[in-house]
């Protein structure tokens, strides 16, 4: 296996971050390890997880959610996602809370691998939380700074050059099988250092695998790596005892948030009630979920608010001036008791139905033939409902074809990968940007196209870097720019490439 060579903290351009590591009910545990004589691994890995969690929380909110049609925040103004238009200040924020959190997750390793404070499972973790963060990162923006990255207090590395994305997956990947192999040992972990899995390291190992597989597949495209990729997957998904993957929704990768400090959902901190209210909800997130009859929209436990008696949703890319009213929207705590505002799930990292339609799409290209594509469809949308509504009991055959959206093995390629991702679209709700990756991968589920949309009605391929990144780092960044292309949201990232 290829060692990989860990360094500590910190890229120049994170010296510029939003650091948000101390917060309420963190602030004993999550002293920096530098200036520490006490330090542990356990003290950086609830602050690391909160604080990734809580930035994909708010940017799926603002950002995925506008661009993939599940909302619409309603405005003749310039500047609306929902229009694809898309503003450069728009870089900086997850760039910065990203690389923060990295430098925890790097330190997590440093002091796991310390001598007096070794933990092989920290040391499992903290690989498959920068395999996590960094997919997310070059998934945003492409080429981004990686094996240098988070080396200037130990190397004084302040102008970190940009890495192809290709390289960097094909090192996201080494992490992940070390730290298979690290877990596989079953070290004991803290329950309270853990706040997604409370100390499970066996379910560690079986969310890095899993994160394995979306990332496998977020590649599979690339002619150039395409048969090493599917060799992996069908690895993976033939070898469970070497690789154990996720087996029920119960071991989704979801930081749950109880309501008790310090886990309490951001958007009860980060987001004014009117806020949270004053955004509509598309009609196309509405209208499927209304065609099907779909117990996610009827049960109440997303807590829509509806429209004269029905759900209402307002037309996505809607020109200026013909937007009309608001109508259904996402309900607040204030309005019920229960809504998404504090709802325990929303801290959802890589869930279970996510990697059952992964499973579909690579048994419908032949890649793997431990089931059929029909038997992983419905086995993943069954899953996707119980997620939420774990009690749901209704037969899922008798739920697709009210719906009409059964498995049909007449139909072509493109409608079977249709019916895969418009309902692991409901999957990914709330899911960081993992809607806006998937589209881009895929370009399912089909969405419609207003007539107000800009950008020529081309939904973006990446964010730009950030302003103070191109002056900080300019030789660097122009490089990256010659090798990947022009510095605007229309340039590809690699594995979106023909």
């Amino acid at each position: 296996m290829k060692k990989i060579k860990i360094y500590s903290l910190s890229l120049v351009v994170s010296l510029m971050a939003i650091f948000t590591s101390c917060e309420k009910g963190f602030e004993d545990t999550n002293k920096d390890p530098n200036r520490s004589a006490n330090a542990f691994p356990e003290q950086l890995l609830a602050p690391a997880l909160y604080n990734t969690v809580r930035a994909n929380m708010n940017r799926a909110r603002t950002f995925n959610n506008e661009l993939m049609q599940v909302t619409v925040n309603m405005s003749d103004g310039e500047g609306r996602v929902f229009r694809y238009d898309i503003r450069p200040s728009w870089a900086n924020y997850n760039w910065d809370q990203w690389y923060a959190q990295l430098m925890n997750f790097r330190d997590l390793y440093r002091l796991a691998d310390d001598e007096l404070t070794k933990n092989d499972s920290y040391k499992g973790i903290a690989l498959i939380c920068e395999a996590w963060v960094f997919s997310l990162l070059t998934d945003t923006y492409g080429d981004i700074p990686y094996f240098e990255a988070l080396r200037l207090r130990d190397e004084g590395i302040a102008y970190p050059r940009f890495d192809e994305q290709r390289v960097i997956y094909e090192d996201l990947f080494q992490k992940l099988e070390e730290a298979n192999e690290l877990l596989k040992g079953g070290t004991a972990i803290s329950v309270v250092s853990d706040p997604v899995y409370n100390g499970n390291v066996a379910r560690w190992r079986k969310f890095g695998n899993t994160l394995y597989l979306r990332m496998l597949m977020r590649i599979s495209g690339q002619q150039e790596v395409q048969q090493d990729v599917v060799a992996k997957i069908a690895e993976i998904v033939g070898t469970p005892s070497t690789y154990p993957i996720m087996a029920n929704n119960d071991e989704s990768a979801v930081l749950r948030w109880t309501g008790v400090e310090p886990y309490v959902s951001p958007y009860l901190n980060d987001v004014r009630e009117q806020d949270w209210r004053g955004i509509a909800i598309a009609e196309y997130f509405l209208s499927n979920l209304s065609t099907w009859a779909d117990p996610r929209l009827y049960s109440g436990r997303w807590e829509i608010a509806t429209y004269q008696g029905g759900y209402v949703g307002v037309p996505s890319g809607y020109v200026p001036g013909t937007g009309g009213e608001r109508l259904s929207y996402f309900r607040s705590g204030a309005q019920t008791e229960k809504s998404l505002v504090n709802e325990p799930l929303m801290g959802n990292i890589l869930n279970y139905p996510e990697l059952q339609f992964l499973l579909a799409e690579a048994a419908l290209n032949g890649w793997i033939t431990n089931a059929t594509p029909e038997t992983y469809y419905k086995r993943a949308v069954e899953a996707a409902i119980k997620f939420w509504i774990p009690d749901w009991a209704t037969p899922v055959d008798d739920y697709l074809a009210a719906g009409d959206i059964t498995w049909e093995e007449s139909e072509s390629y493109s409608d079977k990968m249709e019916k895969i991702h418009i309902q692991k679209y409901y999957a990914l709700f709330f899911t960081d940007f993992q809607q806006w990756f998937e589209y881009r991968r895929t370009g399912h589920p089909v969405l419609p196209k207003g007539s107000g949309l800009r950008n020529n009605g081309i939904m973006p391929s990446r964010l730009m870097y950030p302003v103070y990144v191109q002056v900080t780092n300019n030789e660097n960044y122009k490089a990256a720019v010659a090798r990947q292309g022009k510095d605007d949201i229309n340039t590809k990232v690699w594995w979106q490439r023909d």
